[in-house]
């Protein structure tokens, strides 16, 4: 029987790179894992690319669900949205109220407690009177429709407006770069950040479509997570028995409404 010739340990760790390398598209385990294997491919775009495809991506969805918190000139407020492109439904929370807010097409209600409607901003001078608690306690927990013509009508519509939101998350300016791959809700994601100061950090699904699953204000002006991309649900209007229609100008709130569009 003839021996092969035994191999030089030079050669054989050369063999061994060039089998790694070869094996690489592979991935066998000398080269690790690869970052996008199993993804929908946007990690291997570039920044602007990706951008581009969330922003497709989202503009063609039907629905979303948007939560988190939005700092605004008026103040600072905690979102819980479902939103789609004819309405929306959920609630506000700003420094000293909730209130829920429901659009169908241009009809917009907004309901809160009492508290929210009393007039009072904590001087002393300003407590409300007789009339105003009457009216506070007439609203308390109802529905009231919004009149197109009140000022609060645009601020309060913002937030129930799928496009207004989502216009002002992907509407990143400056230069872009690609970030960490990152999970979002046990999602795979990646980054997207904007130059400094012009725009935040966007985070895009690696899975299934490219949407967006985070959104981080620049300068510490919120973070808002997106999901239930697609996902329908109902817009139903409140009966007559749970709806005060208290005219052509809402009475002053205790409510810091801000632009929610800033």
């Amino acid at each position: 029987m003839t021996l092969l010739p035994p191999v030089p340990q030079a050669r054989r760790a050369a063999l061994s790179v060039a089998v790694c390398a070869g094996l690489a598209v592979a991935l066998t385990a000398c080269g690790g894992e690869d970052p996008d294997a199993g993804t929908n491919g946007i990690g291997k775009l570039s920044a602007a690319e990706i951008e581009t495809k969330a922003k497709t991506a989202a503009d063609a969805a039907t629905a979303v669900r948007l939560s988190g918190t939005l700092v605004s000139k008026g103040g600072t407020y905690k979102l819980n949205m479902r939103l789609k492109h004819d309405g929306g439904t959920g609630s506000v929370t700003s420094k000293d109220n909730t209130f829920e807010l429901l659009r169908i097409g241009k009809a917009l209600y907004l309901k809160a407690d009492a508290g929210f409607w009393n007039p009072e901003d904590g001087k002393d001078d300003a407590k409300p009177g007789e009339s105003d608690d009457e009216a506070a306690d007439k609203l308390d927990d109802k529905y009231v429709k919004v009149p197109e013509g009140d000022p609060a009508y645009n601020q309060f519509r913002g937030f129930t407006d799928m496009d207004v939101l989502l216009g002002g998350l992907l509407g990143m300016q400056g230069e872009l770069s690609k970030g960490d791959r990152t999970k979002v809700g046990g999602v795979r994601a990646i980054k997207v950040t904007a130059g400094e100061g012009a725009g935040g950090t966007l985070d895009v699904s690696l899975e299934g479509e490219p949407y967006p699953l985070q959104f981080a204000r620049a300068g510490g002006a919120g973070v808002l997570t997106l999901g239930d991309w697609g996902k329908d649900f109902s817009l139903k209007a409140p009966s007559k028995e749970e709806t005060v229609d208290y005219g052509g100008q809402l009475p002053k709130t205790n409510s810091q409404s801000g632009s929610s569009g800033d």
